[in-house]
């Protein structure tokens, strides 16, 4: 995907070097459509330069600043040697991390999706996170939850989610489920903390999981888990939610294990 639009005066942007002349260098912005720019000879090196090619070479990836954008002449300026090794490094990791998603969005939108389709979403990805990678990573991590934000069909977020955790390498996931645990026996209220302690795991969860429950609205609990895979998240969610069913079973209660949350938001 390449943006439409222009690019903001002091953005970093990855090009590629297309013609070299004397006095400057030409360049195609790999993440804009149909945009080229303009790398001054006084911008490729800091220092006097004798020639530009002992600096760049034609086809070479380069990151530049933007200095100066004029769209009524359609003239990008950029800087070369404005640009240190670490934003470099950065630059180019993110840009690759796009492409990677770009992929992903052919994945789970599939490779007949038509170019307006693709645009909606991917708008949708960018303004709730800033960029497809971040959509897609978020969507590993978090779930649907991730998605709330951006106005998609639902059959669309559930593919961004399965295609986000087939392909996203992530240092951690968070599942969410909820149960619902009612007691009219004599042991009422206390029961129901019996329950939910027994939903904690009474220490016994193990230690590379984080295992929360909290109240949301009378019956019901929410369950979240955070794990560093989703075999092992979805797990304890479930293990978590069967013992707190059996614990308020026990207390002659009744409960109910559930995905999606069916109280109002508090």
């Amino acid at each position: 995907m390449k943006y439409s639009g222009w690019p903001d005066p002091g953005t970093l942007v990855v090009g590629k070097i297309d013609e070299i002349e004397d006095f400057g260098v030409f360049v195609d912005l790999e993440e804009y459509e149909d945009k080229r720019g303009l790398i001054h000879i006084s911008e490729v090196a800091s220092g006097w330069i004798k020639n530009v090619r002992d600096h760049v070479r034609e086809g070479q990836i380069v990151v530049c600043k933007v200095l100066d954008v004029d769209e009524e002449s359609q003239q990008i300026d950029l800087s070369l040697k404005d640009v240190n090794d670490h934003q470099r490094s950065e630059k180019i990791q993110q840009w690759k991390n796009e492409q990677k998603a770009d992929n992903w969005m052919e994945l789970a939108l599939g490779d007949d999706v038509d170019d307006e389709t693709y645009t909606v979403v991917a708008n949708e990805l960018i303004a709730a996170h800033g960029g497809l990678y971040q959509g897609f990573k978020q969507a590993a991590i978090h779930g649907d939850e991730a998605l709330e934000d951006a106005d998609l069909e639902s059959d669309v977020c559930d593919s961004i989610v399965e295609t986000a955790r087939e392909n996203v390498s992530v240092p951690y996931v968070n599942v969410t489920g909820y149960v619902d645990l009612e007691n009219p026996s004599p042991s009422g209220v206390d029961g129901i903390r019996e329950a939910l302690t027994a939903a904690g795991g009474n220490g016994d969860v193990p230690a590379e999981v984080d295992l929360e429950v909290s109240y949301v609205g009378a019956p019901e609990y929410r369950i979240k888990v955070q794990a560093p895979n989703y075999k092992t998240a979805e797990s304890q969610l479930e293990e978590s939610a069967d013992r707190a069913i059996a614990a308020i079973e026990n207390e002659g209660g009744e409960g109910e294990y559930h995905r999606e949350r069916r109280t109002d938001e508090e």
